[in-house]
């Protein structure tokens, strides 16, 4: 079964048309990166895909139910597609620990004593151990983002989407968020990426899609994308990459 099918999906904001008859198929356990220029449309389909931000028209199921149908339920939902964003957004007046067992707890109805054993072992595996009684402003920029990684991991998702994750983090903090990517990968995780990360995107995808002005302009193996893309509009931008020297060899 597919695990997120999109289907026409139309968003504008106000005369802007932010995505055009966008039709996507994501099957579980892959990874899809979504790539192009600012604007282009990357983001608004990851809120879309969650219910975070509604839409004109089209549709998008997560295992042949309508992501709105009343079966899952708002948290339930959320529950199940699960999105990292650039900003970390944790609570400041919360510890690691609380910001990550808040959503099991508060809208998931687990009991906290589990809630905390799902917490710290998920803390333990990306190295956050120590810090489960420390607040967010004692931790580094890549720390926070792996907190919030490990919260949306904290409510079992079957679908991770990251929306820049790495944008506003230092080059050497970078590798931090990364590696806990790559690590879900491996374990199947099926996962939609925006990301300006060029050659991240190119080591880790089974898919990437190049979206220009709201539209899927191609897609296909990163080697394809990469090495050999069909489309002039993707072979401008990469070679507008290249030159930045944002694609290592």
């Amino acid at each position: 079964m597919d695990r997120i099918t999109i289907s026409g999906l139309t968003k504008s904001y106000g005369d802007k048309r932010v995505l055009d008859g966008i039709d996507l198929v994501v099957r579980p356990h892959e990874v899809v990166s979504l790539i192009g220029a600012s604007g282009s449309g990357k983001s608004t389909l990851l809120r879309c895909i969650n219910g975070l931000t509604d839409f004109e028209a089209g549709s998008v199921t997560l295992d042949g139910v309508d992501i709105f149908d009343e079966s899952f339920g708002r948290t339930g939902l959320y529950k199940r597609i699960g999105i990292v964003f650039q900003a970390y957004n944790l609570f400041p007046h919360m510890s690691v620990l609380d910001n990550v067992t808040l959503a099991p707890i508060k809208a998931h109805k687990v009991r906290r004593a589990e809630a905390e054993a799902r917490g710290q072992e998920l803390l333990e595996r990306f190295g956050l151990g120590g810090f489960a009684r420390t607040y967010p402003e004692k931790l580094s920029g890549g720390q926070q983002q792996r907190v919030a990684i490990v919260r949306c991991l904290a409510t079992r998702p079957d679908v991770l989407l990251l929306d820049e994750v790495t944008a506003s983090l230092d080059p050497e903090l970078i590798g931090e968020v990364l590696g806990i990517i790559r690590e879900l990968r491996t374990e199947g995780m099926t996962m939609v990426i925006v990301t300006h990360e060029m050659s991240f995107a190119r080591d880790i995808s089974d898919r990437v899609l190049f979206l220009d002005q709201g539209r899927i302009v191609e897609e296909g193996p990163p080697g394809q994308i990469f090495g050999a893309p069909h489309e002039e509009r993707t072979r401008r931008f990469l070679d507008r990459i290249i030159a930045s020297g944002r694609l290592g060899g």
